[in-house]
């Protein structure tokens, strides 16, 4: 079965960093493009970060571009988000995506003081 999870999330203060791991399996992992979404607490879910598939080009929503990078290790089957400078406007659930539609559970990251 195709199994996306999501590790982590912690509470974190301003200006902190995070880095979240998202281990993918029961699909060929090396052949498909790799999302991060996030929905914080009454906001709809958007759109953070993709990666193709060999890694070779990423994309940003503005709202992150500069903190956030994306990254992937497919020997390992495993897709990460290095958070950098943190802000409270970053809480949100985070969610790893295959890009044919599968997604994982999701971690929360809360950057509070």
């Amino acid at each position: 079965q195709v199994q996306l999870v999501e590790s982590g999330g912690d509470l974190v203060q301003p200006g902190g960093s995070l880095r979240l791991s998202c281990a993918a399996s029961g699909f060929n992992f090396m052949n498909y493009a790799m999302r991060w979404y996030r929905q914080a607490p009454g906001k709809e879910r958007e759109w953070v970060a993709s990666i193709t598939s060999s890694g070779g080009n990423t994309n940003y929503a503005d709202s992150v571009k500069g903190r956030f990078t994306i990254s992937r290790d497919n020997a390992k089957n495993t897709l990460y988000l290095q958070m950098n400078d943190l802000d409270p406007e970053h809480t949100a659930v985070y969610f790893c995506k295959a890009v044919q539609g599968y997604w994982g559970p999701g971690t929360q990251v809360t950057v509070s003081s």
